[in-house]
């Protein structure tokens, strides 16, 4: 029973810890960084990108997530962030997949 009550607490402390530090990076003085969701000019190119994109998903995410929901770019971009570690993903990958799942 302790040892239950233990793990729960630690489990609650993380997550407070994790919507913290998440809060404080995602706040209104929060630097610009790669993850950005990038800004085209052309419908051509935003396209191209948006088929990039779900290429790069199906072979990188598709393996283990079902079809996407469209996220907001700030909350897409923490996903990525912490799922390129897993998926080994390059920058190019993540940039591309942030834009298909951001349109």
């Amino acid at each position: 029973m302790k040892t239950r009550i233990a793990i729960l607490i630690c489990a609650l402390v993380l997550g407070l810890l994790l919507y913290v530090s998440l809060a404080h990076a995602e706040g209104p003085s929060a630097r610009k960084d790669a993850t950005a969701a990038p800004v085209v000019a052309h419908s051509h190119d935003a396209d191209t990108m948006r088929v990039q994109g779900e290429q790069r998903y199906r072979a990188n995410c598709g393996r283990c997530h079902a079809a996407p929901q469209k996220f907001p770019p700030r909350m897409m971009a923490t996903v990525l962030r912490h799922m390129r570690v897993r998926a080994t993903i390059t920058d190019e990958d993540m940039r591309l997949v942030l834009f298909y799942m951001s349109q």
